[in-house]
């Protein structure tokens, strides 16, 4: 099999792979964001003030030189971080109000995440990795596993199901790394240089996953890249520099 990526998910009918809150508009709402790190060697402010809302559903992309704070604005959306001063609501949940268990219990049901280095445990099998957030939320064994192989054929990898991750190609491995994100249905996708480990049009590939699941089964998505290319095909693209958003643009 080719590393050619399975789209069309028209056919999917699976109302567990669907986002359930069809009476919200906004996934995610980052007010007044600021990060600053303090160190023996002084103060470091990486974030200033970030505000911006994304629509249910919405592909968002963010640019920026290196050191522009991209990757610290998106752990912290993903409360892998928490911001000096500010507030990120997902779903209307101000998520740094709640306890810390509260907040890994977010993590894990409302948001996915999928990493430049796909991030896959290589001593176990493809589908035992898919079910790690389900494993996490008590889902039952047999119904984690069929939620495991409906997204391995959503994905085109079900025949894989039963490998461990190093024997895959980067864009297989990749698409197992997404059907890990999907697995508990979340609010909003966090991808960080998804494409970055890829030859070109593998990367386009798993871009186009990308645009599928937001277009078509209502996945907000917000993707780090140093891809401009890439950037200019996601429904808006927020600009960043020197920790400030330098600018917004609807493509």
């Amino acid at each position: 099999m080719n590393d050619s990526i399975h789209t069309d998910t028209k056919s999917i009918n699976d109302e567990e792979l669907l986002e359930n809150d069809s009476e919200s508009t906004t996934t995610l709402h980052v007010q007044g964001v600021s990060k600053v790190y303090k160190s023996p060697a002084g103060t470091t402010e990486v974030l200033k003030d970030i505000n911006f809302s994304i629509g249910r559903g919405e592909f968002v992309s963010v640019v920026g030189p290196s050191g522009s704070g991209k990757s610290t604005l998106l752990n912290i959306i993903g409360a892998l971080d928490r911001p000096s001063s500010g507030k990120v609501y997902i779903r209307n949940i101000d998520i740094f109000s709640l306890s810390n268990h509260d907040i890994a219990l977010m993590r894990n049901n409302l948001i996915g995440f999928i990493f430049q280095s796909y991030n896959l445990i290589n001593r176990t099998s493809v589908i035992k990795n898919i079910e790690i957030p389900a494993i996490i939320a008590g889902v039952e064994r047999k119904e984690r596993a069929k939620r495991a192989l409906r997204l391995l054929r959503l994905l085109g990898i079900e025949e894989k199901a039963n490998l461990k991750p190093n024997n895959l190609s980067g864009g297989q491995q990749q698409r197992v790394a997404i059907a890990r994100a999907l697995m508990n249905s979340p609010a909003i996708i966090l991808a960080d240089e998804p494409t970055g480990n890829l030859d070109t049009k593998t990367g386009k590939d798993v871009f186009n996953l990308l645009k599928s699941l937001s277009a078509r089964m209502r996945k907000t998505i917000v993707m780090v890249t140093h891809n401009n290319d890439l950037a200019k095909e996601t429904d808006r693209t927020i600009f960043m520099k020197d920790g400030r958003i330098e600018d917004e643009k609807r493509n």
